[in-house]
């Protein structure tokens, strides 16, 4: 299946779409020329695509926008939730060559150039959006070059697996970002973290050390935390072993524990849950989430390809504190040693919306019950 171009000019050179169930869609490339393969996914946000296209959950993707028009207040280099861009590739409908905000200092052209991804515009979008929701996540690639033989190259595509996701976007040694008029110190393992959530801590006067996913038990002890927070990330959480077993030693240490996306994952896996793959996954800034001690529907940010199995956590373990009003799969869980609770969605958004930052005031609240 073909989808005209319908730009014009002719510094614009053609790109292909490429899924691995053989179907190629034709648009006009920017960014970068090349080929890039990856999983390919779609988010719904409206805004805020410069925290995704800079959000490390992103790790090994290509990344779809259903939102029709993509950077017209442009992008700057204070906005980015890290310092590059994760993903293996973007698409969109049509992107603005002339951004509007006095902030601006790139184009989305720009800042794809600038940070070596490849782009391609002038697909129909919505068409791609609707078939992976009616097949599933499927792995793709966009090119400027359509390759000599496609059956070789779907052969490649249908084999391409994101491994070591994690470790690829961690940071390398502990840092220490202090906060006025601190009260507590945060210890924050680093799977993929936003900077959003940094600030949040900080701004509630937290002092926190961002530590590589790797971090032992005792070297965290050594730091003498008040609690321990941890982060967002890419990839499969079963395949971070090494990171669930340290957590199942955090569990034991009495330290208040709070963990979002990734993180939330992790440690429902280090306490014997399961997880499951999701067809087509959450992302975006409307996902509705039923908070269950409160009663109350939040709409959430989200992005995540995998899930908790809630039904496989043990009741004298934890419970379900949070669920998708969609489709019912776990959103939070509260621990019974009333030290640890996580969510799958991200209180700290940037882009917003940012109704659930009182999970942050929640682990405030945890830390001063000593």
């Amino acid at each position: 299946m073909e989808n005209d171009n319908m730009r014009t000019e002719k510094d614009e050179q053609t790109a292909y779409l490429i899924l691995e169930d053989g179907t190629v869609y034709r648009g006009k490339g920017f960014g970068i020329q090349g080929t890039a393969i990856g999983e390919v996914v779609f988010t719904t946000g409206m805004t805020g695509y410069q925290e995704t296209l800079t959000d490390p959950s992103f790790y090994g993707q290509i990344v779809t926008q259903t939102f029709p028009l993509i950077g017209n207040y442009g992008l700057n280099d204070d906005d980015g939730e890290s310092p590059k861009s994760w993903v293996k590739g973007y698409i969109v409908r049509e992107w603005c060559e002339e951004p509007s905000n006095f902030r601006s200092q790139y184009t989305l052209d720009e800042f794809l150039k600038k940070n070596q991804i490849i782009g391609i515009c002038d697909i129909d979008t919505r068409a791609l959006t609707k078939k992976i929701r009616e097949h599933g996540v499927m792995n793709g690639a966009i090119t400027t070059a359509l390759p000599e033989s496609m059956d070789a190259f779907l052969k490649e595509l249908r084999g391409y697996i994101i491994l070591d996701a994690v470790k690829s976007v961690s940071c390398k040694e502990k840092t220490f970002y202090p906060a006025a008029g601190e009260e507590f110190h945060v210890v924050l393992y680093d799977y993929g973290y936003k900077a959003n959530i940094l600030r949040c801590l900080q701004k509630r006067g937290c002092s926190v050390t961002v530590v590589p996913y790797n971090t032992t038990l005792q070297e965290v002890l050594e730091l003498k935390p008040d609690g321990i927070m941890l982060s967002n990330g890419p990839g499969d959480p079963a395949e971070n072993t090494e990171a669930i077993n340290i957590l199942k030693g955090l569990m034991n240490s009495g330290i208040p524990i709070f963990g979002i996306c990734l993180g939330h994952q992790l440690l429902a896996l280090a306490n014997g849950a399961e997880r499951e793959k999701l067809k087509y996954g959450h992302r975006g800034a409307n996902q509705p989430v039923a908070d269950k001690p409160r009663d109350r529907v939040f709409i959430t940010s989200q992005n995540h390809g995998y899930a908790v199995v809630g039904a496989t956590l043990d009741p004298k373990v934890g419970f379900v504190s949070h669920s998708n009003v969609n489709d019912g799969s776990c959103e939070g869980i509260t621990y019974a040693n009333g030290r640890a609770f996580t969510v799958q969605f991200h209180p700290e958004a940037c882009s917003g919306p940012q109704d659930t930052e009182y999970l942050f005031d929640q682990f405030i609240k945890m830390m001063s019950q000593k």
